[in-house]
């Protein structure tokens, strides 16, 4: 009897030690979506809400988190789906693009200065 309660406490454990990875992973993904989605907004992508009046076309099979290029009228248009938190779409051209680009190398060299050569 022993022995099967402590092969189901075992057991047990295990699962809530995944199930409290998982959640990290979770918690992680979405602060890093956060963070990206700022870094649109502040270098000039437009924010569009997928509501139900209005539906962006293609929102749902769009990879979620995931900065994509596409061209239309010979223009090349980024995109950036957020299905969980916002359900928008941000949008800009090359010179959000580069912007973007330019925010994000700052925000790695300040974060860099945190933790200094060492880490």
């Amino acid at each position: 009897m022993n022995d099967r309660v402590c092969n189901m406490t075992m057991v047990l454990s295990v699962w809530l030690a995944v199930a409290v990875m998982l959640t990290g992973c979770a918690t992680l993904r979405r602060s890093e979506a956060r963070s990206t989605e700022q870094l649109l907004a502040a270098a000039g992508f437009v924010m569009r809400p997928a509501d139900a009046a209005e539906p962006q076309p293609g929102l749902a099979a769009m990879p979620p988190y995931r900065l994509e290029s596409r061209t239309k009228d010979g223009k090349v248009v980024y995109t950036y789906a957020d299905p969980g938190a916002c359900k928008c779409l941000y949008v800009g051209g090359s010179k959000e693009y580069s912007e973007y680009q330019r925010l994000r190398a700052q925000r790695q060299i300040a974060d860099w200065g945190t933790w200094g050569l060492w880490w």
